[in-house]
């Protein structure tokens, strides 16, 4: 048995090696009938390049990072190549394993700085007698608007010559500009998902019919009142179903918000109160189309309308300098934190039902990928809350993103 199993792993072992050798030869003879040696190596740099650039589409991360590095210290023409984030050593492919701090700390001076640098022997001092590193070359990996991501830090055997500087530059510009390819890919998903749940999310179902009960209770005692909040309904509904832009400005969102809350006090009387606090100069700034609303009918739905009693919701819009900040709080029954933050991750993995008690979740979610989405991750919601605190949520807008206009 011991016998048959040797021989049988013998087998398989030679057709594997005449395998390879038969590949081998087939990329040979490809490579031998392209006709001049400039063609040649030109395939052999697209080749190497696009081999590289599918880890680096994936994103910045360690694995692909340790796919990548390869292909790249071959573009490179380097004895040893480094890939860095902002702080940490993600993979090192050839000699200098044992400067990997220094080159780290290297990498680290240039994301600051986002200059590219070249180290002598001074910079990588080694007590190893048989030490070949001579130098190194750092250059900073840009990512999308012009982000330093992390660096690509070649080595050298010999101070580097101009010749290896050039290629660590260009080839980091190269690396940077599939690393900006994958975070725009990114955003465009987050986007998509985003758009699909603003889709579910703009109006609910539950308003619908509280509203248009509240209308039905005024047709015979007060038809005035029954047909203005019918004209309301329809410039909300309207609004809130427009099939044009994806932007709209603070002054348009305000004045929908104004027919909703008209609409739900006649539904919950002297329960509800408002207290607006707008500048005026922030009334023309452009922000994504219903990202305000959502957040004032989770107020009044999930936060006052559980609660016995008054409950108050405040709007404000202040003028920050270059940027408007908005912030809806209620004195309603709040949340656990902990429940808020489960609710968004888990809604972050599915889609959602803005029908039952996961609106809220879905509202502040969706509203916060598409403000990170449009103006960055710098520009997400900040929500306050707790049992029986009420519920604050703050945005911040630019009020000026290229781009971004209203009615585009």
């Amino acid at each position: 048995m011991g016998a048959n199993l040797s021989a049988v792993v013998g087998v398989v072992s030679l057709v594997t090696a005449l395998t390879a050798a038969l590949l081998a030869v087939l990329r040979l003879r490809a490579r031998r009938g392209i006709a001049t040696a400039t063609q040649r190596a030109t395939y052999e740099v697209l080749h190497t390049a696009g081999l590289a650039a599918e880890p680096l589409r994936a994103g910045l991360s360690e694995a692909g990072a340790a796919k990548a590095v390869r292909h790249l210290r071959a573009l490179v023409g380097a004895v040893g190549l480094a890939i860095t984030d902002t702080d940490r050593l993600l993979a090192l492919d050839g000699r200098g394993t044992h400067h990997g701090e220094q080159l780290l700390a290297a990498a680290e001076r240039t994301v600051d700085t986002g200059r590219s640098t070249v180290l002598g022997e001074q910079e990588l001092h080694c007590d190893r007698v048989d030490c070949p590193i001579r130098g190194a070359v750092v250059a900073p990996l840009q990512g999308a608007d012009g982000r330093v991501v992390g660096a690509l830090v070649a080595v050298a055997d010999s101070p580097p010559p101009p010749g290896l500087v050039q290629a660590t530059l260009e080839t980091a510009h190269w690396a940077g500009n599939q690393l900006a390819l994958a975070e725009l890919d990114s955003s465009r998903e987050r986007l998509a998902r985003a758009e699909i749940r603003a889709l579910r999310a703009q109006i609910s179902p539950h308003f619908i019919y509280n509203a248009l009960t509240a209308i039905g209770s005024f047709v015979r005692t007060d038809p005035e009142r029954a047909r203005e909040l019918i004209l309301e309904f329809a410039e909300f509904t309207r609004y809130s179903f427009r099939a044009h832009g994806e932007f709209t400005t603070l002054a348009e969102e305000l004045r929908s918000i104004d027919r909703y809350l008209t609409i739900e006090r006649a539904r919950f009387g002297d329960r509800l109160q408002v207290r607006l606090q707008i500048a005026p100069e922030v009334l023309p700034v452009t922000l994504p189309f219903l990202c305000l609303q959502p957040l004032v009918e989770n107020a009044v739905r999930h936060g006052l309308s559980r609660k016995p009693g008054t409950g108050m919701v405040s709007i404000e819009a202040r003028d920050a300098g270059a940027e408007c900040h908005i912030t809806v709080e209620d004195d309603g029954v709040g949340m656990d934190p902990t429940t808020l933050t489960a609710g968004i991750a888990e809604l972050a993995r599915s889609t959602g039902d803005p029908g039952d008690d996961t609106g809220q979740h879905v509202g502040l979610s969706n509203v916060d990928e598409r403000l990170r989405s449009v103006f960055g991750d710098r520009f997400g919601l900040v929500v306050e809350t707790g049992l029986g605190s009420g519920t604050k949520v703050s945005m911040r807008v630019p009020k000026f993103h290229p781009g971004v206009r209203a009615g585009s």
